[in-house]
């Protein structure tokens, strides 16, 4: 059998990805608010069930973009979600990604409160005086960590994405986020992962502006 593959040059691949994305939602009209955000995690994944699965607050899209405007700082779970974030794009309107796992001083507390790494970052996030956007691709730990400061009055995030992939809490950890009293980007179920949080960061900076240095 004879295998032909397309002619498409290397400027042009996440274009005709993206056709192909459009091409295979057939007649599935998106919000045009959140079109971007859905497609950009089918490509980042090749999997369409992320058409039905991201849950938006109302009006996140909007609020986000404006916090990033405004200098919001992105915190991830994972050194891999801080590196697949567009760094440069988010300097230029003053903000900084920060990953808070491979701190000396967070395993220290982690180990002394019996607690995952991922819970004592986010701890250690709350402290930041500047507005959060939090990207959890991984840990559902940090999810419900993140809920108990909201609770607590101690934490209020210009966003929160909650797209930690697996089994043990993960689908809960989502749900208590949702629960919560602001601005989220949620994948229910069990599905997600550093990628996909990274990506959805990524498409928040290119509807502002997309240049991609």
């Amino acid at each position: 059998m004879k295998i032909e593959l397309e002619n498409v040059k290397p400027r042009d691949i996440e274009r005709r990805s993206f056709e192909i994305i459009t091409e295979e939602l057939g007649d599935r009209k998106l919000d045009p608010d959140k079109e971007l955000i859905i497609k950009r995690c089918i490509h980042t994944s090749a999997d369409f069930e992320y058409a039905d699965s991201l849950c938006f607050s109302d009006n996140v899209v909007a609020k986000a973009m404006d916090a990033i405007r405004q200098g919001a700082c992105i915190v991830t779970d994972t050194q891999m979600g801080r590196s697949g974030i567009n760094k440069r794009a988010l300097a230029r309107y003053g903000g900084e990604v920060y990953c808070f796992m491979s701190d000396e001083d967070v395993a220290a507390t982690a180990k002394a409160n019996g607690t995952t790494r991922a819970t004592a970052s986010m701890d250690k996030a709350a402290q930041l005086d500047k507005p959060l956007i939090f990207a959890i691709g991984n840990a559902p730990t940090a999810l419900v960590r993140l809920y108990e400061l909201i609770e607590e009055g101690k934490l209020n995030p210009a966003l929160i994405i909650g797209v930690p992939v697996g089994f043990v809490n993960v689908v809960q950890s989502k749900e208590l986020i949702m629960k919560a009293d602001v601005p989220y980007i949620v994948a229910r179920g069990r599905k997600g992962g550093s990628n996909i949080a990274a990506c959805i960061c990524n498409a928040l900076l290119y509807m502002i502006d997309d240049r991609r240095d």
